[in-house]
Order: C-alpha cells, then sequence, then structure tokens
C-alpha cells in the first residue's frame, strides 16, 4: 500500500495539489477514521435491509447509484465532512457545489466490473477542469477487490471516442468504454483502505476489474465541481452547494434531506434525475439503466 498523502493539517500542500495536476489523480488521502468508516458502512447496510422491499417509486439500487446525497442524510454529511472539503478546495477553490454523490459497490466473489472510460464523456458539461471525483473507500479496495486503475497524465488529452457496451456486468450506466486499448503497464492501481479517499480529473482515464475477495467493496463517489461549471446539453441542472458561495447561478440549488427518503426528497430526486436524462443518454442507441 502506498503512504498516505502528507498535508498541511487538512489542507492539500502545494506539491500535493501540483502532482494532483501532473498525474490527473491522487491518493491517499486520510479523511476518516477507520471507526468512522464502518459506522457509515453500517449506516448503507441498514438502508440495504430496511429499505430493499420499501415503498419506494425506484429500485433501492437506484437511489444508491444516483443522487444518494439527496435522500439519504449520511451520504450529504459525508460529502461535507470539512476534512474532506479542506481537500477538495485545495482543487477547486473555495467555493464548492456537490454534483452527485453515489455508492459504487462490487459485491464478494462479483464479475461486475467498471470498464476503462472518462468521467466527463456524457455530462454535457465539455472538458472542464473545474470539477473533481473523489473517492472514499468505506471498505478496502484492493487489487483482488477491485480497486481502481488510473491511467497517468490522461487527463491532458480532450474527451476520447467512447463506445456504450450496456453490459448488465458493467456498473457505469451506459456500460461506457474508451475506444483505445489500455496497456496494463499504463495502469496504476489505487488501493485503499476504509476512510481513505483518492481523487481524479473529469478526464483521467479509469476503470476497476471483478472483485475476487471475500468482502464486499464499498465506495462513496462525489463530484465535486465549481460555479463555473456549464451543462450544455440538459435544460437545467442541479447541485448543492458545500462551501462558499455561489456568485454564477447556472445550478438549481437544493437542501439536503434530513430524514431517509422523504416524499419532497423522493419528488425531487426524479425531477433531476429525468433532466440528468436529457445529457446523459443524448446519442445512446438504447435506453436502459438508471437514466432510462
Amino acid at each position: 500500500m502506498q503512504e498516505p498523502v502528507a498535508r498541511n493539517g487538512t489542507h492539500l500542500a502545494p506539491d500535493m495539489i501540483a502532482r494532483y495536476w501532473e498525474d490527473g489523480f491522487l491518493f491517499p488521502i486520510d479523511v476518516l477514521s477507520r471507526d468512522e468508516a464502518q459506522a457509515y458502512r453500517t449506516q448503507l447496510e441498514l438502508v440495504e435491509r430496511d429499505w430493499l422491499d420499501g415503498d419506494l417509486p425506484l429500485p433501492l439500487n437506484t437511489y444508491k447509484r444516483v443522487n444518494a446525497q439527496l435522500v439519504m442524510p449520511f451520504v450529504h454529511e459525508i460529502a461535507t465532512k470539512p476534512q474532506v472539503l479542506d481537500v477538495i478546495e485545495g482543487i477547486l477553490g473555495p467555493d464548492i457545489l456537490i454534483y452527485s454523490a453515489e455508492f459504487f459497490i462490487k459485491n464478494a466473489q462479483s464479475d461486475q466490473y467498471v470498464s476503462m472510460h472518462q468521467d466527463l464523456t456524457y455530462w454535457g458539461m465539455g472538458t472542464t477542469s473545474e470539477m473533481v471525483t473523489a473517492w472514499i473507500a468505506l471498505s478496502p479496495a484492493t487489487r483482488a477487490s477491485g480497486c481502481m486503475d488510473f491511467v497517468k497524465g490522461s487527463h491532458k488529452s480532450e474527451i476520447l471516442p467512447h463506445t456504450d457496451t450496456f453490459s448488465e456486468k458493467n456498473l457505469l450506466s451506459r456500460g461506457q468504454e474508451i475506444a483505445v486499448d489500455v496497456a496494463e503497464t499504463d495502469k496504476t492501481p489505487i488501493e485503499l483502505m476504509p476512510g481513505q479517499m483518492s481523487l481524479h480529473h473529469g478526464l483521467t482515464i479509469h476503470g476497476s476489474g471483478p472483485n475476487v475477495s471475500d468482502d464486499r467493496r464499498i465506495a462513496v463517489v462525489v463530484r465535486y465541481l465549481t460555479p463555473k461549471v456549464a451543462q450544455n446539453m440538459a435544460d437545467q441542472d442541479f447541485a448543492m452547494l458545500a462551501r462558499g458561495i455561489d456568485r454564477v447561478g447556472k445550478f438549481i440549488h437544493y437542501t439536503a434531506p434530513q430524514t431517509l427518503f422523504e416524499s419532497r426528497a423522493i419528488d425531487l430526486y426524479d425531477e433531476i434525475r429525468q433532466s440528468r436524462a436529457k445529457a446523459m443518454m443524448a446519442g445512446a442507441k438504447a435506453q436502459k439503466g438508471i437514466y432510462a
């Protein structure tokens, strides 16, 4: 395992910020204690137990995989932890929006995977550097459990051609993958322990393999933006203010939920999902998955 990133208190040191911009990613960053990570994992697994057959308009997995911060208070709590936002501020500056937070989960002995791709491919935001993805481990992310692989320096290119597979084993909404081969020698395995975080640029090529371990691989993945980002594909878009001020006003703001699956939040959740589908599924030859 790689040694944790050295910081000035809870903020990134200048050399670590420079490393992020050079490599397109940064890891591992300690943001939660092991006990905190376990407590959040327990909350998730209680939701999975208590709400799997709950009276929800959509399958529980959809709420876990898209905008979980809108319907699960503890996900918003993770995304707005001061020690997390202090790190994000080193990349994006003082004005920070949460675009989405979601769970990426591979069960033990699972053949599910994430194909090599770039996050910004179908978001309708172009090739902006005004966003960063934070990947926070709630269980061990190792080579055996299917940790992410990043391609160093790949964020310096434009958005590459992607193809849609809509594979049932692919965790991505369209099963999207870059239409070029990535050599194994070009991949950096991003191994994380519970409570550790990685960051990656929206153009960084990344993916992950199956989980052949005996434990679930669980992560909370948060997409952060600055107010400068513009949605170019959908008629409107939404975000939550996490820190600072939105002086631009390109996104519709909303507040965090107080309890699980509030009716107000459920209604707004569906509005946001349908609005973003115009960008996320633009040009798709099939309408499947969580944005269908």
